[in-house]
């Protein structure tokens, strides 16, 4: 074996700590905590966007290398496609791409919702209420399916590393 494949598996462990960490963080500690301490769903929201915005340069980074390392550590499975399908670990490892496939579409839409243009009017509390309140569901449903999708994601990278059969 050679210094680099454990090196790119400790930098994908490592970014994958960042963001599942993140994501638990918003979603789980920090959204609840401001519904309690803050009111105002406005107040509460404009805190979160500014926290999420903030969040997204490290966020983004580290799922943008996480899939490059994903795909790096799955090399031989992409270099023989019939892998997936000849083994429980491929059929494991298949189900954890289309997961986090599915997961990046999500943060893609994430963004996209939560644009600078919106976040500032959010900031600026220059959002019509109705529009308000749609964008707040919204922005909760894609933050706890990223959160859910997330925490599949680990589990599944914990029974690839130990050889789970099904």
């Amino acid at each position: 074996m050679n210094i680099f494949d454990p090196v790119i598996v400790w930098i994908h462990l490592l970014f994958s700590s960042i963001w599942v960490g993140g994501a638990v963080f918003l979603g789980i500690v920090l959204a609840p905590f401001l519904k309690k301490t803050i009111p105002d769903a406005n107040q509460r929201v404009s805190f979160m966007v500014t926290v999420g915005r903030r969040f997204n340069y490290l966020g983004g980074s580290s799922l943008i290398i996480l899939v490059i390392t994903g795909i790096y550590n799955a090399r031989t499975f992409f270099s023989q496609p019939n892998l997936f399908l000849e083994s429980n670990y491929g059929y494991i490892l298949l189900t954890k791409i289309i997961l986090v496939s599915i997961m990046f579409a999500i943060y893609v839409i994430h963004i996209k919702i939560l644009n600078k243009n919106v976040e500032q009017k959010i900031v600026e509390k220059d959002v019509p209420d109705e529009y308000f309140t749609i964008l707040r569901k919204r922005i909760i449903i894609l933050g706890r399916i990223t959160v859910g999708l997330s925490i599949s994601i680990l589990f599944l990278a914990a029974l690839l590393d130990r050889g789970f059969s099904l």
